[in-house]
C-alpha cells in the first residue's frame, strides 16, 4: 500500500523478491539495486548489507538472486516451459494452506457499500494528474479471499508527543550515539520514562505523555564491555525538547478518506508509532537496514553459507495506513551474519592452504568485523588486519622501558602465552589517529556482526535454498515467532505504555483472479496453463534475419571442445542451426563460420583475465577485418566467468556494434530433450535481438494500448554494489516500444553520479526514443504510459518533481516548427514496486497452486493498499519456489483517465509479452527490459565493480577525491556507450 509522502521500504532483501527470472542473464558483479536489492540493499542507497525477503523465485525474480552474477546468458522458460513446484516444506499430494481450516471473513470496513461512499467522495475533489485519486476499484476476475501478512493496530485517541534530542558535546557517529542512548536508558534519571517513550537512537524521542521541560539528562559513556564510567571520563548531556503533538485524530481522518485529508501527510504519525513497535526489537535484537530485526540468540538455527559467513533468519514490520484501519505489515527476511567465533579460527579458516603467506581477510569482511577481547571484555570495531605478526610488531610502550613486541606486551601485562605468536596478523582495533595491536586469538566475533560484503555464487545459492520457503511455512513463522519476538503479541513495553494493541490474526482482504490473455503465433498455438505455456511445432510470429553468424569457442581449461572438427561441436551448431531455421528465422543455409577457438586456459601463468580478453578481441577483429561483420557471433564458453562474460559483451556491444549470444557448453552438451529446451531459450534471445517477434497478443488483450497512437516507456536505474569501487557510477536506461506490436524494446543507457536514483539526462533518452518511434511510424505517439521501477514510496513525489519535468520538456523539444502544431501527447506514470514486504496467502487451495502459493492473474486494490492512491498489487507469474511476491503498481500521474480495470487488465495481459520466456513475468516487461539494460550496461564497466583495495584509514576527503577518480575513469572508459550499429536493437535480452 501506499500513501502521501509514505516511507521509502525498498531493501534488500526485501529485495525485489517474489519470483525467478525465466530467463535471466547474469550480467555483471557487484550491482545492486539501489534499486535497494533481489536488490541487495536499501533503495539504491548503496548500502552493502544483503537482506532476502523470504519470497519464491518464478516469474521475474529478484527477491533472492542478487545482481550482476557473472557469465553467460541462461534461460528457464522458454519452448517447453512449464510450472514450477515448490521444493519447499509443503506437503505431498496438494496444496498446503496457512489456516485453510480457520474460516476467513472479509471484515465491514472491505464492504462494497462502504468502498461506493469513499469513490463517491473523491468525486468532490478536483481532479489533478499529480499524484491520481483512485478512480474506483476492479470488478473483472474471479472474486477470491486472501490472507495478507498485515495485522490490525488499534491506537489510542490521544496524542502522541513528539520530541528533538540534541546530544553534546555533538557527535555524528552513529554507532556512538546508540552507545549514549543506551546508556540514556539506563540511567536513573530516565528509568520513570521508559515505559511510555520510544526513540531513533538519534535526534527523535516520542511519548505518550508531556514529559517535563527543559529535561536534560547527564550520561557519563563507557565502552560496551566496561563495567561503567571510568573516572574523569566522558560525560554527555542529552536534551530532550518539545517539538510538536501528532495528532491522531486527522490520522484516522485520512484512513477514512475523507476528502480534506487528501493532502495530510500521514508520515509524521506513522514514523512514530513505528517507533514505538519498533523498540522492543531495537533494544533485544540487531537493525540491519531499514526495519528488519534478527535475534543471533533466538533458537531458530543459522545456515552456513560459507567460510566465516551464516544466513539468520529475522523479520520485517512496519507499520502502514490502509482504508479505515492502521495496520503493521510483519514479514520473513534473511540476511547474511559472520559466524561468531574466535578471530584466529576464522583467519586460519580462510587462508587454510595459503603455504606461508600471513593470513588475510576480505575486505568487505573486515570492514563487519565487530569483536570483543578476551582479556578485557571490551567491544571495539576491527580497524583493519595487520601484516604482521604478534612477535614480529613493535610499539612504543614506556611503561616497559620502550619499543616492545606485541607477544611480549601480553606475556608481561596480562601474563598470556600466545598459541599463535609468528602464524598469525595483529588486529587493529584502535582509532584513525592512533593504533592499538591485539592478538587475533584474543579477539572473539561476537553473534550479530552483519555481513557487508557481496556473497559469493555458491553462498547466493546456499541462502536461497534457506530461504526459498512455501507460504504455510512463512507464513506460521510471522504469527508463531515473529509477532512474539518483536514485541507484539502480547505487547512489550513501551507498546503497553502507549495504548497500543495489535490482532494476532492476519488481515482477511478481498482479491480476484485475471484469466490469461490468448496467445498467438505465425504457426502453431499456445495454451496457457498456470501462468506458462507450452509450445510445440510453432514459428514465431516475425523471424528476424540473419545474413551471416559465426562461432567462437572460449576454452578454459575444460577442453569439453578438442577442436574444430570436434564431432559434439559440430552437431550442437548444426541442431542450433536447425532450431533457429524451424522457429521461422531466416538464417543462411551454409554452416556458419567457425573461429579459431580461444585458449584462454593456456595462457601463461603470469598472464590477466585482461590478457585473455585481449586474445578474443583480436580473433574477432581479424575476422572482420577479413569478411565484415556478422549479424550475431555465437560465443561457447567453458567456464562461467564474472569477468570474461562481461568483458566479451563490452566487445560486441560497445567496440564492435555485434550482438553476442553465449552459451555454457555445461548446458548445452546436455540430453536431448533439456538441450532443445535450452537452445530454444537462446532462440527466443536471438529472434528478439535481430528484431522478430516471437509472439504477440491477440487484439482484444492490446485494445487498451492500441485505439490510440501509445508508446509504453521503461525506466530503471542500477547502482554500484558491494565490492565496487567507490565513485563508481549508477547507470540508467530507458527503453521504449517503437510500434503496435509492443514486443521491441530499444534502449538508451546512461552513466549517472554513483548511488543517485533519479535518472540526470531522463529528458535527453526520451528524445532518443520518441524520434526512433517517429523514424518507424512517421508520427509521434498520442498517448506514453512511462512504467518506472526502482523508486520508494517516499520517492514518489521526487519522480514528479524530477523526471516528469525532463519528460515535459523532452516533448517540448520535439515541438518544431515543421511539425505544425506542439507536440504534446497525454502522460501517465506507473510505478513498479517489487521491494515492498507484502504476501498473500490463498485461503482455499480451490484457488491455490501445487504449493500453496496464490494463482497468477492475481490482484489486490483493497484491504491494504492506499487510501487515496491509486494502486494494486498484481502476481502475474507463477510462484515456482517459495513464497511468491506481487508486484505493487502506483499511478502517480495520469492524464489518460485510466481505469482501475483497464491498467490491472491491461498491466496482467502485457505480462505475458515478455520476449525471452514462455511464461508470464511478476514485472510488466517495459520495466523488466530496463533493468535488464542497466545490468548490460554494468558489462561496460565491470573493471570498476570489483575494489580489491581496502580503504581502511582513508580521511573523508580521500575518499572523496578517490570517487571523483573512479568516476572520471569510468566516464572515459564509457566512452559514447553503445556502438551505434546497435543502438536500435534489444541488445541486451
Amino acid at each position: 500500500m501506499s500513501h502521501r509522502g509514505g516511507s521509502g521500504q525498498r531493501s534488500a532483501g526485501q529485495g525485489r523478491g517474489g519470483g525467478g527470472t525465466p530467463t535471466r542473464g547474469y550480467g555483471s558483479p557487484g550491482s545492486q539495486r539501489g534499486r535497494g536489492s533481489p536488490a541487495l540493499s536499501n533503495q539504491g542507497s548503496g548500502r552493502s548489507t544483503p537482506a532476502y525477503d523470504s519470497g519464491g523465485r518464478g516469474g521475474h525474480g529478484r527477491g533472492f538472486e542478487p545482481r550482476g552474477r557473472g557469465g553467460p546468458d541462461r534461460g528457464r522458460g522458454g519452448f517447453g516451459g512449464g510450472g514450477g513446484g515448490s521444493r519447499g516444506r509443503g506437503a505431498p499430494g496438494g496444496p498446503v494452506i496457512f489456516s485453510e481450516t480457520v474460516p476467513a471473513h472479509i471484515p465491514d470496513r472491505l464492504s462494497d457499500k462502504n468502498h461506493q461512499q469513499l469513490i463517491s467522495t473523491f468525486g468532490s475533489v478536483k481532479l489533478r494528474p499529480e499524484r491520481p485519486l483512485r478512480p474506483g476499484y476492479g470488478t473483472i476476475g474471479t472474486p477470491i479471499t486472501l490472507r495478507a501478512n498485515f495485522f490490525p493496530v488499534t491506537v489510542p485517541k490521544g496524542p502522541i508527543y513528539d520530541y528533538v534530542v540534541e546530544i553534546s558535546p555533538k557527535t555524528d557517529v552513529n554507532r556512538l550515539k546508540i552507545r549514549i542512548f543506551q546508556l540514556l536508558e539506563l540511567s536513573p534519571a530516565c528509568q520513570q520514562y521508559l515505559p511510555h517513550i520510544a526513540h531513533d537512537r538519534s535526534q527523535r524521542l516520542v511519548s505518550s505523555r508531556k514529559l517535563p521541560q527543559p529535561l536534560d539528562i547527564a550520561v557519563p559513556f563507557y565502552d560496551d564491555g566496561e563495567s561503567g564510567p571510568r573516572p574523569g571520563g566522558r560525560v554527555y548531556t542529552v536534551s530532550i525538547k518539545f517539538d510538536r503533538e501528532l495528532d491522531m485524530n486527522r490520522l484516522n481522518r485520512y484512513m477514512d478518506g475523507q476528502a480534506e485529508s487528501r493532502d495530510y501527510d500521514p508520515l509524521p504519525l506513522v514514523s512514530a508509532l513505528n517507533l514505538v513497535l519498533q523498540q522492543h526489537p531495537s533494544r533485544t535484537g540487531v537493525r540491519v537496514g531499514k526495519n528488519r530485526y534478527f535475534f543471533p540468540n533466538a533458537a531458530h538455527q543459522p545456515i552456513r553459507l560459507g567460510p566465516g559467513i551464516i544466513a539468520q533468519e529475522g523479520f520485517y514490520t512496519s507499520v502502514r495506513t490502509t482504508f479505515k484501519q492502521l495496520m503493521v505489515n510483519v514479514n520473513v527476511c534473511m540476511t547474511a551474519f559472520i559466524e561468531p567465533g574466535n578471530l584466529a579460527d576464522i583467519l586460519i579458516e580462510f587462508n587454510r592452504g595459503s603455504h606461508g603467506a600471513m593470513p588475510r581477510l576480505p575486505p568487505p569482511f573486515v570492514k563487519s568485523l565487530r569483536v570483543h577481547t578476551t582479556h578485557l571484555g571490551h567491544k571495539k570495531a576491527v580497524k583493519l588486519i595487520g601484516t604482521t605478526s604478534a612477535r614480529n610488531t613493535k610499539f612504543d610502550c614506556p611503561e616497559y622501558g620502550g619499543k616492545i613486541s606485541v607477544e611480549s606486551f601480553f606475556k608481561k601485562k596480562y601474563n598470556i602465552q600466545l598459541k599463535y605468536p609468528v602464524d598469525l596478523p595483529v588486529i587493529d582495533l584502535g582509532s584513525k589517529t592512533k593504533s592499538v595491536w591485539v592478538p587475533a586469538e584474543l579477539c572473539f566475533v561476537d553473534p550479530g556482526n552483519a555481513y557487508r560484503g557481496k556473497l559469493s555464487d555458491k553462498e547466493v545459492a546456499e541462502m536461497i535454498r534457506y530461504a526459498c520457503n512455501p507460504p504455510k511455512y512463512n507464513a506460521e513463522r510471522i504469527v508463531g515467532q515473529g509477532l512474539p519476538i518483536l514485541g507484539l503479541v502480547p505487547p512489550q513495553q513501551p507498546i503497553n505504555g502507549f495504548g497500543v494493541a495489535i490482532s494476532t490474526e492476519m488481515a482477511v482482504v478481498p482479491g480476484r483472479e485475471l484469466l490469461p490473455p490468448r496467445l498467438t503465433y505465425r504457426v502453431g498455438q499456445a495454451k496457457v496453463q498456470n501462468g506458462s505455456w507450452n509450445i510445440m511445432d510453432v514459428k514465431f510470429h516475425q523471424g528476424a534475419s540473419a545474413s551471416s553468424w559465426w562461432v567462437l569457442v572460449v576454452r578454459d581449461g575444460r577442453r569439453t571442445i578438442q577442436g574444430p572438427d570436434d564431432q559434439n561441436l559440430q552437431t550442437l551448431v548444426q541442431s542450433f542451426s536447425a532450431k533457429l531455421k524451424n522457429s521461422g528465422m531466416n538464417v543462411p543455409s551454409v554452416r556458419p563460420r567457425l573461429l579459431p577457438p580461444c585458449d584462454i586456459g593456456a595462457l601463461p601463468r603470469e598472464a590477466t583475465r585482461a590478457n585473455a580478453l585481449d586474445l578474443i578481441r583480436k580473433v574477432i577483429k581479424d575476422e572482420v577485418s577479413k569478411v565484415g561483420k556478422p549479424s550475431f557471433i555465437l560465443v561457447l564458453l567453458e567456464n562461467r566467468d564474472n569477468f570474461i562474460y562481461p568483458g566479451i559483451k563490452r566487445i560486441g556491444d560497445v567496440e564492435l556494434g555485434i550482438h553476442t549470444i553465449h552459451m555454457q557448453l555445461a548446458k548445452a552438451f546436455n540430453e536431448p530433450r533439456k538441450q532443445d529446451q535450452y537452445l530454444s531459450n537462446i532462440a527466443l534471445k536471438v529472434n528478439t535481438k535481430l528484431g522478430g517477434m516471437n509472439h504477440l497478443l491477440e487484439n482484444q488483450a492490446m485494445k487498451w494500448l492500441t485505439r490510440k497512437k501509445t508508446m509504453m516507456v521503461g525506466i530503471d536505474v542500477t547502482h554500484p554494489g558491494p565490492g565496487s569501487q567507490e565513485g563508481t557510477p549508477s547507470i540508467a536506461a530507458v527503453v521504449a516500444s517503437v510500434d503496435d506490436s509492443f514486443v521491441q524494446f530499444p534502449a538508451s543507457l546512461r552513466i549517472q553520479q554513483s548511488k543517485k536514483e533519479m535518472l540526470d539526462e531522463l529528458r535527453d533518452m526520451m528524445i532518443e526514443r520518441l524520434q526512433v518511434y517517429e523514424k518507424k511510424n512517421r508520427t509521434l505517439p498520442q498517448r506514453i504510459f512511462v512504467y518506472r521501477d526502482g523508486v520508494s514510496e517516499g520517492q514518489f513525489d521526487t519522480v514528479l518533481e524530477e523526471e516528469l519535468v525532463q519528460i515535459l520538456e523532452a516533448f517540448k523539444k520535439l515541438s518544431t516548427k515543421d511539425r505544425k502544431e506542439p507536440y504534446r501527447p497525454s502522460l501517465s506514470i506507473i510505478i513498479c514496486g517489487k521491494r515492498h514486504h507484502a504476501k498473500f496467502y490463498a485461503t482455499n487451495s480451490q484457488y491455490a497452486d501445487r504449493n500453496g502459493n496464490t494463482r497468477p492473474g492475481t490482484v489486490v486494490d483493497k484491504g491494504v493498499t492506499g487510501v487515496f492512491d491509486f494502486d494494486f498489487y498484481l502476481q502475474a507469474h507463477a510462484g515456482l519456489q517459495g513464497n511468491v511476491k506481487a508486484t505493487h503498481y502506483t499511478v502517480v500521474y495520469d492524464e489518460n483517465k485510466l481505469t482501475a480495470d483497464e491498467i490491472q487488465q491491461g498491466t496482467h495481459d502485457t505480462s505475458y509479452l515478455y520476449a525471452r520466456a514462455t511464461k508470464a513475468v511478476s514485472l510488466i516487461p517495459a520495466a523488466y527490459y530496463a533493468d535488464l539494460a542497466c545490468e548490460r550496461g554494468r558489462c561496460y564497466l565491470n573493471d570498476f565493480l570489483d575494489d580489491r583495495g581496502s580503504s581502511s584509514g582513508r580521511g573523508r576527503l580521500d575518499k572523496d577525491e578517490e570517487a571523483a577518480r573512479v568516476f572520471a575513469a569510468a566516464r572515459a572508459s564509457w566512452g559514447q556507450g553503445l556502438h551505434p550499429d546497435i543502438r536500435g536493437t534489444m541488445f541486451y535480452i
